[in-house]
């Protein structure tokens, strides 16, 4: 394994854990900001031999919405020695991390990159991805979206057996599997399939062989992953966005399950791995992904919008104007608009140069991060009845702050609608939402919510008309909402102590 100490751009070391929440009331808490992302990645192989660490930069730079906490960039030369990996990764954004000096620094045809938000435990220089592993095969660069409920259990595995871990993240669990099974079968994707099976949980990887790009998929296909074709060179990202971003054409999804290799020869797909069942994340459709993206074939716009319309059915409300939480209440707010016919408006103005995620200085005097992140335009809400549509509630504390923002601007009445249903239990395959004692609707009824919040109404989407986000398909997980999850969690919630 590599050692973490030479990084490229921001360097620095932030906290060294996730802060553990006070046993207060949920409205007293620190202020929670919105949902962590999930993680982002993107993989490329350019068979003329020209550099793609550029390309990579702007694939990630489209998927910083997935994670804002670090970002690397790994790359190589498949006509060149089996160990020539190039690495630049730090903390901060893509945009922060990386400059033009440092991307021309970086030779090589075949490389991924990563974009972290972690859900759990450090977030510290040492667990930036992509991890690249030298071993006598050559060299692994591998980059993973996700989360393993069986990671313990494999860590302890292999460090008994000998291995050296440098970080707390589970992909070098999944690093170190792969780069041991290569040892055994005949090629770089063998050795990712033998791994897999060991594998329990949600992951979306990209690996760099010396000679391969190989990218796979759970078999349950919780996180997204696509392919992509630009003249002779050949994509791998967690979303379309990516795709368009760099000017590349969309081929296809991968299937959940599959194993897909990329050669000078073309494609190769390896479905062995599948299953009957499968359980893609609903909170892409409802919130992670950019609006612009295909997950699986689904427009996120057109789920966002379904949604909104699927409020005004079923939480109707007299109102004059309707308005979206930036940014993934936007498209629920307009769908809601359409549905009703109630005037769709702007209420708010977004910093653009703050992210989802928000670092908050120690200070004497807090200012709240969400009036940091939006202000209201009194002239768009004064004396009018308000419908407010967000994504989600976790604590409340947000919304009430919301809410406030919008009554001190002149808001005759504010109707909250929220375009996923309530979340009541945590998620394990990489969405930071939190135990259930910390969830606000698994202890609160709805009227006891809109009161905490301080909402005239509040309603929320039904959990058995999420199916229509997606077209009716019923191939997805909602256990944050239900409890029924399609993979058994752990017997022991480590998150916080173990991370991704």
């Amino acid at each position: 394994m590599e050692e973490y100490s030479n990084f490229c751009g921001n360097g620095k070391r932030m906290h060294d854990g996730k802060s553990k929440v006070r046993k207060q009331s949920l409205l007293e808490q620190e202020e929670e900001t919105e949902l962590g992302e999930e993680c982002g990645v993107f993989g490329m192989y350019d068979m003329d031999g020209a550099d793609v660490a550029s390309t990579i930069y702007y694939g990630l730079f489209s998927l910083q919405h997935r994670g804002q906490e670090s970002c690397g960039i790994a790359v190589s030369r498949t006509d060149g020695p089996k160990r020539n990996a190039s690495t630049c990764k730090g903390m901060g954004l893509v945009n922060e991390v990386f400059d033009a000096e440092s991307l021309e620094k970086m030779h090589g045809d075949i490389g991924v990159g990563h974009v972290r938000y972690s859900t759990a435990g450090a977030s510290t220089a040492e667990n930036i991805q992509p991890l690249v592993l030298n071993y006598i095969k050559g060299t692994l660069l591998v980059a993973h979206n996700g989360n393993l409920v069986n990671a313990l259990d494999l860590r302890n595995d292999l460090e008994m057996n000998g291995a050296i871990f440098q970080t707390t993240i589970d992909s070098e669990v999944i690093a170190y599997l792969i780069a041991r099974e290569r040892l055994n079968v005949g090629t770089a994707e063998d050795a990712v399939k033998n791994a897999m099976k060991r594998l329990v949980g949600a992951y979306s990887l990209v690996v760099a062989s010396p000679r391969k790009l190989i990218g796979a998929r759970d078999p349950q296909g919780f996180k997204p992953l696509c392919i992509g074709k630009r003249d002779h060179a050949y994509i791998l990202a967690s979303e379309t966005c990516a795709l368009d971003t760099i000017g590349a054409e969309f081929v296809r999804d991968v299937e959940p399950g599959e194993i897909v290799t990329i050669t000078p020869e073309g494609i190769h797909s390896d479905l062995s791995m599948a299953v009957d069942k499968k359980a893609r994340c609903i909170f892409e459709y409802i919130y992670f992904a950019r609006a612009d993206s295909y997950i699986d074939g689904v427009c996120v716009q057109n789920s966002r919008i379904t949604a909104g319309k699927i409020l005004a059915q079923t939480h109707p409300v007299d109102a004059d104007v309707v308005v979206g939480v930036p940014e993934s209440g936007n498209f629920a707010a307009m769908g809601f608009a359409l549905e009703s016919g109630i005037p769709y408006g702007v209420a708010f103005v977004k910093n653009s140069y703050v992210g989802r995620t928000f670092i908050k200085p120690k200070q004497s005097a807090r200012e709240s991060s969400v009036m940091v992140k939006l202000n209201v335009l009194k002239e768009a809400v004064n004396g009018k009845r308000v419908v407010m549509v967000d994504d989600s509630i976790v604590r409340g504390t947000t919304s009430a702050r919301i809410v406030k923002m919008l009554k001190d601007a002149g808001a005759a009445e504010v109707h909250v609608r929220i375009s996923s249903p309530p979340f009541k239990y945590p998620c394990y395959f990489g969405t930071d939402v939190p135990s259930s004692d910390q969830l606000v609707a698994y202890s609160h009824s709805v009227d006891e919510i809109a009161e905490m919040i301080g909402a005239d109404s509040l309603g929320y989407l039904e959990l058995e008309r999420l199916s229509e986000l997606i077209g009716g398909d019923d191939g997805y997980c909602h256990a944050c909402f239900s409890g029924e999850y399609s993979v058994d969690p752990p017997k022991e919630d480590i998150r916080g102590e173990y991370d991704r």
